[in-house]
């Protein structure tokens, strides 16, 4: 329906029907104007499943959904680093979305993740704003392209579950610009979601379904979004400030309650009837684009799918740690212990759980394929070691030649709604693990958890497996991946900290009250451990192979550029080994010498190239002005300084392996305020200046000449530098001091003068 057509339609509704298409009219459907051909519109949680109640709703996964299929966890699928086969996975989503009936898919869900700690972190993306970001843009596009909507979420700042409806994220703007904005940013741009998600928690004082500045300056007039912006269920809490806003659809409907707020809004001249009106149709927009598009033919196909779900969780599983165990061998006889070996845990809990229509484990997917022996060694409804389930599974260690310990996170320890306690596995799975490896040199840790954990045992076994939360069909993945089916190909989104506490948000985490800084501001993630040289469990982007790729050949099209050029850079990537696999090349910038603070180098483009054996391919990566840019305060808006920046070929942050120099010349001045506090060190930056200022700076220089100075020019030149060294801090105003005829009206003066220079 065109935007004509749709005015027309709300130019029909009254003003009662307007504001209700402002609410849901239950918790999942939009209101209907059955008189004027409205339908409803379904929405559903996801983002890696489809999470449809025919019955009564709650939000937190509570009350029972459709039988579903369960893909990986963003955790996971960030790990993949693979645009297209996440696209894919989009594009599975959208279909079922279109065979149960839904208009929008809840999700992806973007917030960075700040701390191991928050509870919601299986369900999102990565430390790093381009991973989110791109990662989240390829599944949007996926599911938009079978015409269902998808809602990027939760914008802005949500980034823990503690207090989450009411507390303070409070941040600076460089920090939101560079780290929380920019996650969301590119998905909308490129991708261009049909709604946004406004999150529960205030930023810098103002609830975000109130917030003018990020829901209609930012995400609208500066980002070009056209779909609605609908509240996370139940963070409106000012029904008409927030339309105002931009938040045009609140979630579930208020009973009517808030509905009678905007009528009463508008018939008393508070709310401007346009505004209400525009909300109208963007939500219409939406309603129709996916009602004038349904796919009726589609069908969902849950057996297909849910091999779709394992070639996915195929490539979100990081192998870690692989002193020659790896892959196993069908021939060997291996012990599988650990309850999620028989009953994997494959997703988190609150409202994106799935209720899955059949589930692999690892010892389904084993059986019939090698000589396994099952052991279930704790059990995860208490932290407390049971010495029989113990003393069985040492025991089934030491009659094989290898044990597999499935281990990780049982569903209390990290769900919706509430944040973990610390950053440990339960200790009698740690004991579990130590005694294995005691008795069984051969001992291999597959992993299931949503967020990084401590591994005190690390040294003591020769194998580890992050499998994440891997969807459904993750047991059928796992195996692929240790019997060397598939050789693994997934990278971390996150750092994994030796221990919590060296996390950079550790001090301010959670906050006090409702009060929460983000203290550690940029350093977010690698930005942090590298910038302070820690050392860290496994790095960004870290992961192994089972086979062996070599990197030559870096080129770039031009050594010196203005920042409105792009830079195509290109570089070879050559598969050593014996065994296809895909490599995930990452490439970073590095600022060599910044007037700001800035990170030792930031991931700026990526990727996944699948290699046979012997095989050369040429990776190729376009870079705008953005990729050396920071964000500045002064102009509020991105700005690169000139200078040298080193472009870094890199298997993870902390192993890279080829760079090149190139010098980027800034196309923008930042605008300089001279005031009587500015330092002579600022003012000999610009020559021009310095010109006006060096009277001055004679006339201070007797003052601090040393007593007794000789004629000798070497002596003069470390004078010079001296008193130069010693001015550098000095403000304009600091000669006053030091006696003359300098007054604070001459130094005004002279700051005047300076200022000129910059108009």
């Amino acid at each position: 329906m065109t935007a004509d057509k749709i005015r027309e339609l709300v130019g029909q509704m009254t003003l009662e029907e307007k504001a209700a298409m402002c609410s849901g009219a239950d918790f999942w459907h939009t209101e209907a104007v059955e008189r004027l051909g409205i339908p409803a519109s379904m929405v559903s949680d996801g983002p890696h499943g489809l999470r449809k109640q025919e019955q009564e709703g709650d939000h937190l996964g509570v009350n029972d959904s459709i039988k579903a299929v369960c893909f990986p966890a963003g955790c996971g699928t960030a790990a993949s680093f693979n645009r297209e086969l996440i696209r894919e996975m989009g594009e599975t989503l959208g279909n079922e979305c279109q065979a149960e009936g839904v208009s929008v898919i809840l999700g992806p869900a973007v917030n960075i993740k700040r701390s191991p700690l928050c509870g919601r972190n299986f369900e999102y993306y990565s430390e790093d704003p381009l991973v989110a970001s791109e990662m989240a843009g390829a599944l949007i596009s996926g599911v938009q392209s079978k015409n269902v909507g998808t809602s990027i979420k939760h914008f802005l700042a949500n980034n823990q579950e503690t207090r989450r409806m009411s507390c303070d994220s409070r941040v600076d703007e460089r920090t939101l610009h560079e780290i929380y904005l920019a996650a969301f940013e590119g998905a909308v741009k490129k991708a261009k979601p049909w709604t946004v998600m406004c999150s529960y928690n205030k930023i810098n004082g103002t609830y975000a379904a109130q917030n003018h500045q990020y829901l209609t300056d930012t995400l609208r007039e500066k980002w070009g979004f056209d779909g609605y912006v609908m509240s996370d269920w139940g963070a409106v809490n000012s029904r008409v400030e927030d339309l105002k806003a931009g938040l045009d659809l609140e979630m579930p409907g208020s009973f009517g309650v808030n509905d009678k707020m905007i009528e009463g809004a508008v018939l008393s001249g508070e709310l401007d009837e346009n505004v209400l009106n525009t909300a109208v149709e963007r939500i219409l927009n939406i309603v129709f684009r996916y009602e004038e598009n349904r796919d009726k033919t589609a069908v969902f196909d849950r057996d297909k799918d849910h091999e779709t779900a394992r070639r996915v969780a195929e490539e979100t599983i990081v192998l870690l740690k692989n002193e020659g165990v790896l892959p196993l061998s069908e021939k060997q006889k291996v012990a599988f212990i650990g309850k999620y070996a028989k009953t994997p845990r494959y997703q988190g809990g609150g409202s994106s759980h799935i209720n899955s229509h059949k589930i692999t484990s690892a010892l389904d997917a084993a059986a019939g394929v090698c000589d396994v022996v099952y052991a279930q060694g704790f059990d995860d409804a208490e932290d407390r070691t049971d010495e029989k389930l113990l003393a069985e599974a040492v025991e089934a260690a030491k009659n094989a030649e290898v044990a597999v310990v499935f281990a990780g996170l049982p569903d209390k320890f990290e769900s919706e709604g509430y944040d973990r306690k610390h950053m440990s596995m339960p200790d009698c799975q740690n004991e579990l693990i130590e005694k294995i490896a005691a008795v069984q040199p051969n001992t291999i840790v597959v992993l299931h958890n949503g967020s990084p954990v401590e591994m005190p045992w690390i040294d003591q076994v020769k194998g580890v497996v992050e499998a994440y939360l891997g969807g459904q069909a993750v047991g059928g993945a796992v195996c692929d991946i240790l019997f060397g089916r598939v050789n693994p190909s997934a990278k971390l989104p996150e750092t994994f900290p030796l221990k919590l506490e060296d996390n950079p948000s550790y001090l301010s985490y959670i906050g006090e009250g409702d009060m929460v800084e983000y203290r550690e501001g940029i350093f977010v993630g690698y930005r942090y451990y590298d910038k302070k040289k820690m050392d860290v469990l496994f790095p960004f982007g870290y992961g192994l192979s089972y086979t062996t790729f070599d990197y030559s050949n870096l080129t770039v099209d031009k050594d010196r550029m203005k920042d409105t050029d792009t830079l195509c850079v290109k570089v070879d990537v050559t598969n050593t080994g014996s065994m296809a696999g895909k490599e995930v090349v990452q490439l970073y910038v590095a600022d060599r010498e910044s007037t700001v603070i800035r990170p030792v180098k930031e991931l700026r483009d990526f990727a996944k190239v699948e290699l046979k054996p012997g095989e050369t391919k040429t990776v190729t990566f376009t870079l705008d002005k953005r990729a050396f840019a920071y964000y500045s305060v002064r102009i509020h808006d991105w700005h690169v300084e000139t200078g040298e920046f080193d472009i870094l070929i890199g298997r993870s942050s902390r192993d890279i392996v080829l760079t090149k120099t190139v010098t980027v010349e800034s196309t923008v001045k930042l605008p300089f305020v001279y005031t009587t506090d500015t330092t002579l060190g600022d003012v000999r930056k610009d020559p021009r200046a310095l010109a006006i200022v060096e009277g001055m700076m004679k006339s201070l220089m007797p003052a601090i000449e040393p007593e007794h100075s000789e004629s000798d020019a070497a002596k003069e030149a470390m004078s010079q530098e001296m008193a130069d060294s010693m001015t550098e801090y000095m403000p304009l105003r600091g000669p006053i001091s030091f006696g003359g005829h300098i007054t604070m009206a001459d130094v005004q003066a002279l700051v005047d003068k300076l200022n000129a220079l910059e108009e």
